[in-house]
């Protein structure tokens, strides 16, 4: 089951999560649930666009990143930067500094790379950081509004991804389901990753690279700028050893009540 992606000029990751269907066979309340890639680039009418579908935005980048590639002022909605890790997070934030060190350092190291992003996923159940930032993203997604909530980072594949997944847990989406979503982002994104290895490869592979070099490179863009199971599987597996449970964890870890669970569903489930 896949959130429905929606169509703008320039925006290649903007979804819904309305109609996703929970375990229980309610689904959730279409135009009120919205996630992306950052917001530059937009054209004029992708943001006219927006401004009629979106009240508030959450954006999960650093500050850097923010400065480096600003959103567009989107009428009528509400800004709150929330960020999820710190400035320089390799793998993650994608400050250009960030970007080509980390992609200089495994360019002829793939499992390196894996192994770097499972780490940065389990972050974000460990980190006081992103703790506190999704804590309180779902707390103002407690108010009702007329309009659609959107969260985003810069490829809307990991900070907004584990943000969505989060979302879907608490309104009781299946397992299977929550993961199929996820992975659905490799085919939003495709286009701008393709373009992103055709331009690092130039930058950090000789003029004829070996098949064995060109493999391994391949396989670190694809660790780094793809949405993989095995990153999601990983923070289930910490959320479990730290909390129990994904229900432990947003009782204990996000300090989310009870009272607050069944307030969110009646929001944004019919």
């Amino acid at each position: 089951m896949r959130s429905e992606k929606l169509v703008f000029e320039k925006l290649n990751n903007v979804r819904d999560l309305g109609s996703l269907e929970t375990k229980d066979g309610k689904r959730i309340v279409k135009g009120k649930l919205l996630r992306s890639g950052h917001l530059t680039g937009a054209s004029e009418s992708d943001i006219e666009k927006l401004s009629k579908l979106v009240e508030i935005i959450f954006d999960f980048r650093s500050k850097k990143e923010t400065i480096e590639k600003a959103d567009p002022e989107i009428d009528g909605a509400e800004k709150v930067n929330l960020p999820v890790i710190r400035e320089l997070t390799e793998g993650i934030t994608r400050e250009k500094k960030a970007t080509l060190s980390l992609v200089q350092r495994f360019a002829d190291n793939s499992e390196g790379a894996r192994n770097h992003m499972i780490y940065i996923y389990k972050s974000f159940v460990t980190d006081e950081l992103p703790l506190s930032s999704y804590k309180t993203f779902i707390e103002m997604l407690l108010k009702k509004r007329d309009k659609a909530a959107l969260w985003h980072c810069t490829a809307g594949k990991d900070r907004a991804g584990f943000g969505a997944v989060i979302i879907e847990e608490i309104l009781g989406l299946d397992r299977d389901d929550i993961f199929e979503d996820y992975l659905y982002t490799n085919e939003c994104i495709k286009d701008e990753v393709n373009e992103i290895a055709l331009r690092l490869a130039q930058k950090y592979l000789r003029p004829e690279p070996s098949s064995d070099e060109l493999l391994t490179f391949n396989k670190t863009i694809e660790y780094l700028f793809g949405a993989k199971e095995e990153y999601l599987s990983g923070v289930y597996q910490k959320i479990e050893e730290l909390y129990g449970d994904f229900n432990g964890y947003i009782r204990n870890g996000l300090k989310i009540s009870q009272e607050k669970i069944d307030l969110f569903k009646n929001i944004y489930l019919f």
